[in-house]
């Protein structure tokens, strides 16, 4: 195996001592530059707050770990490193999007918006947008070309430029992918254009640190030719790494939806006791006050408020009276009642009356054999079914919490976009992985009868391969649970659209609810109010403060 340290040669650049890196997230700290431990530990103790330190190249990680075992840990990552004397460029990308250098401030927010979205440090996008000329860090992202939205982002740490290596290294840190995006190969591409600058600047290696049981990212690096190498990481033991050092908790079982209120808690000192892990309930306590919830329901949401929104017949009639907007809608009946309604409005939808996350629910039904076969696969779930006119437009989801807009995002329905390569089928299951490891297994796209509907709409079949570039709706809903994609837009919602949904909240007279609308453009003030939901995913919306707008709301003493 190669040495990772060598004695200085005659001709060598001069290499710094103690080198240490800022990357924004934190520091990269070059362990092997280091003469002394006790120095390197002291480095490590001044991490800043809100950041994340690497200790890396440690030659005595015992020995380190020894000087300070109540503040440090060793990261159960692995290092691998691609020797680029060995590597042959491969083909990476699809036509849809480019991987380019960052050449805007815009570029940096979205960079950040997708650490925010990956559980990551965010960077203070003018620290990026200062380093991005710089001989010491290189930030590629991955643009949609329809969109101009940033769908991924790589950096690259240029060890020559940082701390004049003289094995003339490089590592690759911080590879994140917006998990909303349909196009495959985009991580795979970030790594080779990352790699391929490295193989111009001459550079000898790229090393990269993966955790342990991140089994997908370690198949990409070893499909691209990385191997397992022993170079060890040390860190901190801070809030943000706990996950990495403390024993598995109590409430690690716990769904996104409530593990995200559970962190909240735990940040302000709040008590916490699970309930029922698998079911997502548990009981926060402080200053003598203890409230039950499940997930986002809590003992706030009265059984009354509940009942409203679990009919969705009851919610309809409700805030019609209120004189809030709602699509025509009736039971489902005998075939003729049904033919009528499907006449009168021509495009329907199908649910049952009472359910959620999208199970059960038909869209965009234009014949009555559709209506029929709907409905009967809907009674499966729940005895009484309704039909209700298709009203057109982006798909709205705005959480309220104690009567007042937190949160507002558009969903949109699974797509699959052609490889020219890849059946609909298997662009399906590409896609439905990339979704349940970004949502904690919460978000993956069902393969059904309704898939198969919605294919063979598009004038296709889950065997066809599908054209490169070619984008295909798989499913007419856009429920997360089936596969949906959620895009914030909560600073962009119209104010009128903003007094509607306090005023729903008021009418159902529900604390906490998700009002899912039809809109034309979150813009303007025209809407439809399609149902409620008592036990909104609080998850589905970060970086908006929807849990900590929750904690508020049960425990306001602790509200900062």
């Amino acid at each position: 195996m190669r040495a990772y340290k060598r004695p200085p040669r005659d001709g060598d650049a001069v290499q710094e001592a103690s080198a240490v890196l800022d990357c924004g997230w934190g520091r990269l700290i070059f362990g092997h530059t280091f003469d002394s431990n006790t120095r390197l530990v002291e480095t490590l103790r001044a991490e800043r707050d809100n950041r994340r330190d690497i200790a890396m190249y440690i030659g005595e990680p015992h020995v380190v770990l020894s000087l300070a075992p109540q503040e440090l840990f060793l990261d159960p990552s692995h290092t691998f490193r691609l020797y680029l004397d060995q590597y042959r460029p491969v083909h990476a990308g699809s036509p849809g999007f480019t991987v380019r250098k960052m050449h805007s401030l815009r570029d940096a927010e979205g960079v950040n918006y997708i650490y925010a979205r990956r559980h990551m440090v965010t960077v203070d996008p003018t620290f990026m947008w200062r380093e991005r000329a710089s001989r010491r860090l290189v930030y590629l992202v991955a643009e949609d070309e329809a969109s101009g939205q940033i769908i991924g982002t790589v950096t690259g740490v240029d060890h020559c430029g940082a701390f004049g290596d003289r094995e003339r290294g490089s590592s690759l840190w911080a590879l994140a992918v917006d998990p909303q995006t349909t196009h495959p190969g985009v991580g795979h591409a970030l790594v080779v254009h990352l790699v391929e600058h490295f193989v111009a600047r001459g550079h000898s290696f790229v090393d990269l640190s993966v955790l342990h049981d991140n089994a997908q990212a370690i198949r990409l690096y070893e499909k691209l030719g990385f191997s397992r190498v022993p170079v060890f990481c040390i860190k901190r033991k801070n809030s943000f790494n706990e996950p990495l050092f403390i024993a598995q908790q109590p409430d690690a079982d716990l769904n996104p939806y409530a593990a995200i209120i559970v962190r909240e808690a735990r940040r302000r000192g709040i008590a916490v006791h699970v309930l029922d892990a698998e079911h997502a309930y548990f009981e926060l306590s402080f200053g003598g006050r203890t409230i039950v919830c499940r997930e986002s329901l809590s003992e706030l949401t009265t059984a009354i408020a509940m009942s409203r929104c679990d009919d969705k017949r009851v919610t309809h009639r409700l805030l019609s009276e209120a004189g809030l907007r709602m699509p025509a809608q009736q039971a489902a009946g005998t075939p003729q009642d049904n033919r009528r309604f499907l006449e009168e409005h021509r495009h329907l939808v199908v649910k049952p009356a009472r359910g959620e996350q999208g199970r059960g629910v038909s869209v965009d039904l234009t014949t009555q054999a559709e209506v029929e076969d709907a409905a009967r696969r809907a009674r499966n779930l729940c005895d009484d079914i309704v039909l209700e006119e298709l009203v057109h437009g982006y798909d709205l989801r705005v959480i309220v919490i104690d009567y007042r807009v937190v949160a507002a995002a558009v969903r949109r329905p699974p797509e699959v976009t052609g490889t020219g390569e890849h059946s609909i089928a298997e662009l399906i299951d590409k896609q439905s992985r990339r979704r349940a490891a970004a949502t904690g297994g919460e978000s993956r796209i069902p393969v059904d009868s309704e898939t198969e509907r919605c294919v063979g709409s598009a004038g296709y079949e889950l065997g066809s391969v599908l054209e490169s570039g070619k984008i295909v709706a798989v499913r007419k809903t856009a429920n997360l649970h089936t596969g949906g994609t959620i895009h914030d837009v909560t600073d962009e919602l119209h104010p009128a659209l903003i007094e509607v949904c306090k005023r729903a909240a008021e009418v159902l007279d529900i604390p906490v609810v998700g009002l899912d609308l039809i809109v034309p453009s979150v813009r303007e003030a025209a809407y439809s109010i399609i149902e409620a939901n008592e036990r909104p995913g609080l998850a589905n919306h970060e970086p908006q403060p929807t849990a900590e707008r929750f904690v508020d709301l049960l425990f306001p003493q602790t509200a900062s």
